[in-house]
């Protein structure tokens, strides 16, 4: 068994790692949210078919699972920080594509943009898995909740990105957004040169255990299943929600402030998720994600007013963070420190291969089952997902 001991320095670099880390998830994390609040706009104007309108966020959430894999392997070979040094520079260069498209009007080159900033937010992701790396067993929840504090700040960034930058290039509405966007990437890449990260480990033919293995421990699956539909879930019903609000006679201006309490309430809680994991434990918050999720399919079935999508939202929020961080705490058990890029990587390829199936599928089933259908189909996953989390509490621990 992988024994964890609290540091002679009480964690001192760990804090340091997620205080640089949560300043990069700051300026990363606007990346996604200015291209979810103009990827749509920008993708009307751009097509034909207003069928085809959302496909350019669509291609985030792909590029983000596609991407997963092969930014674990630049970061095993390189390390954290050159990854993240490179990730940045990807993003930049995303940024640029996307900018031409919208100036040029052309969206194979807009989606193409959009799709290499989704590359970009692979490296992203693995961030909350970078603080965890130098911390103690007893700080890694905090550590992640820290660095998940930065997304507080990315949803703040973001869209203040683009409300000061979305008239400055008239002749290509929304063009200067996504340069301002791609500077936010470069100067991450001035916060990440700050990370200190360990030494990439050494792995003998004869060290670590196949990933197989790995998978097929009960803590895994639990800690995946769960993660998947956290993540999942949030992103198939916020999906839906805006679309739903103006469908049921509610103002574009009442569904952007839903979309902002809940971006407020994805990532507020983390001041003190991690203390109530450390006191709780990352089975119990984990599952009280969950049941926050399945509570906010429970509200939008009970009424179609702005209120009622306003608190779906909320609780879909905090739903998203206890679940995910709680997960992702969940996960950090489950390898060897010679294993971690491997494992991170496969759980983050399956987690955000599902999101980008439920970005793609929200619209498809908001138009032909309505908002209805939309929460009656959160309640299997949730089940399922609580099902493995109990089901791994009452298996042998694997030995790490």
């Amino acid at each position: 068994m992988n024994q964890h001991v609290q540091p002679l320095d009480g964690d001192r670099l760990a804090k340091r790692n997620a205080l640089v880390l949560a300043g990069a998830q700051a300026l990363g994390g606007a990346n996604p949210a200015i291209i979810i609040s103009l990827g749509g706009i920008v993708g009307a104007q751009l097509v034909a078919d207003k069928a085809f309108a959302t496909v350019p966020v669509s291609l985030l959430q792909l590029g983000i699972a596609t991407g997963v894999i092969p930014a674990a392997i630049v970061m095993r070979r390189l390390g954290r920080r050159s990854g993240y040094l490179i990730g940045a520079l990807i993003g930049a260069s995303g940024a640029s594509l996307a900018a031409g498209g919208a100036t040029l009007r052309l969206f194979w080159l807009f989606c193409l943009g959009t799709f290499i900033c989704g590359l970009y937010g692979s490296f992203v992701q693995s961030y909350r898995f970078a603080a965890a790396d130098t911390a103690s067993e007893s700080f890694r929840p905090r550590a992640i909740s820290w660095v998940m504090v930065g997304g507080l700040a990315a949803g703040v960034i973001g869209p203040q990105s683009v409300y000061w930058t979305r008239d400055l290039t008239p002749a290509a509405p929304f063009a200067a957004s996504f340069l301002a966007q791609g500077c936010l990437a470069l100067l991450a890449i001035f916060i990440v040169s700050q990370l200190r990260a360990p030494p990439v480990p050494v792995v003998h033919a004869d060290g670590g255990r196949p990933l197989g293995e790995i998978m097929r421990q009960p803590k895994f699956i639990a800690s995946v299943t769960a993660a998947l539909v956290a993540y999942g879930l949030m992103s198939f019903v916020m999906t839906a929600a805006p679309m739903a609000m103006v469908a049921c006679g509610h103002s574009v201006g009442d569904a952007a402030l839903g979309i902002q309490w809940h971006v407020l309430s994805m990532f507020g809680p983390s001041f003190f998720t991690g203390r109530l994991i450390a006191r709780f434990g990352k089975g119990t918050v984990t599952v009280a994600g969950l049941a926050l999720t399945a509570l906010a399919a429970v509200v939008g079935l009970t009424g179609l007013t702005v209120a009622h999508f306003w608190v779906v939202l909320i609780l879909l929020g905090v739903g998203w963070n206890f679940g995910f961080i709680g997960a992702t705490a969940m996960v950090t058990d489950c390898y060897r420190p010679e294993e971690r890029v491997k494992v991170q990587a496969a759980n983050d390829f399956l987690v955000f291969g599902s999101v980008a199936i439920a970005s793609f599928s929200a619209g498809g089933l908001l138009s032909h089952g309505g908002w209805e259908t939309v929460n009656w189909l959160v309640f299997p996953p949730v089940a399922l997902a609580l099902l493995m989390v109990a089901w791994q509490r009452f298996q042998r621990p694997a030995a790490v």
